[in-house]
């Protein structure tokens, strides 16, 4: 469809002024002027005189106000159609070129937000993981207090042989290993997040409370204890 030139369109049309003589000039005697003047040479106006004879009335000849809207309104029809594409959709618009890009651009955005979503999920699982990690080596070591505190009297008490010192250093690494610390000596301060007091000693020479004896070591894996030390206390006197 070719594009609509306003300006083509209003040149090709007759000038408002010839068309008004021409239409005067054809319309018949006796009829009244397009101008609305009355007629010259004394003839009557149709109407009154002529509608007892029976005759009838002319078609009336638009002004030239009615001939400019017919041309503005012929103008409006062909400007609506011409800016019906401008309101067409972007996407419909866009080139084979543009349309790759956008959905490249919706590929990567899905792809950033599926990215996410797997770090946060394998974040949860290793979290997960190391918990279940620790809960099978506090297991463990539970079980296994009662021979470690056997351990502990016979090294203070009795002289050990190579063998079962050896036996006994292996199994410390073993836990150190997994991150079990021991903890609780004489002479340490006494911390009651850390400590468990069975007994209070008074002490004349003690100016704070102190671990005296350390009746069964305590053990923690980082910050957690697993088993506070079980001590007795040496207080400063009232």
């Amino acid at each position: 469809m070719a594009e609509f030139n306003k300006d083509d369109y209003l040149n090709d049309l007759p000038d408002a002024d010839d068309f008004a003589d021409k239409t005067a000039a054809s319309a018949p005697a006796g009829s009244a002027p397009a101008d609305g003047t009355a007629p010259a040479d004394g003839q009557a106006a149709p109407g009154a005189g002529d509608a007892g004879d029976g005759s009838e009335t002319g078609a009336s000849v638009p002004a030239d106000g009615d001939a400019q809207t017919e041309q503005d309104a012929a103008v409006g029809a062909d400007s609506g159609d011409q800016s019906q594409p401008e309101s067409e959709s972007a996407e419909d618009t866009l080139t084979p070129l543009g349309k790759a890009k956008q959905e490249a651009a919706e590929y990567l955005e899905a792809l950033q937000r599926e990215r996410a979503e797997f770090i946060n999920y394998r974040n949860r699982a290793q979290k997960e993981q190391e918990r279940f990690r620790q809960h099978g080596i506090i297991d463990v070591l539970t079980a296994l207090l009662p021979a470690l505190d056997d351990i502990d009297r016979i090294r203070e008490h009795s002289e050990m042989d190579d063998s079962f010192k050896a036996v006994s250093a292996k199994i410390d690494k073993a836990f150190e290993k997994f991150g079990v610390e021991k903890f609780g000596e004489k002479g340490e301060d006494f911390d009651p997040t850390r400590h468990d007091a069975i007994l209070h000693r008074p002490d004349p020479t003690a100016d704070k409370e102190i671990v005296d004896t350390v009746v069964e070591a305590g053990y923690r894996i980082g910050d957690r204890v697993i088993r506070a030390a079980r001590v007795v206390v040496a207080s400063p006197q009232a």
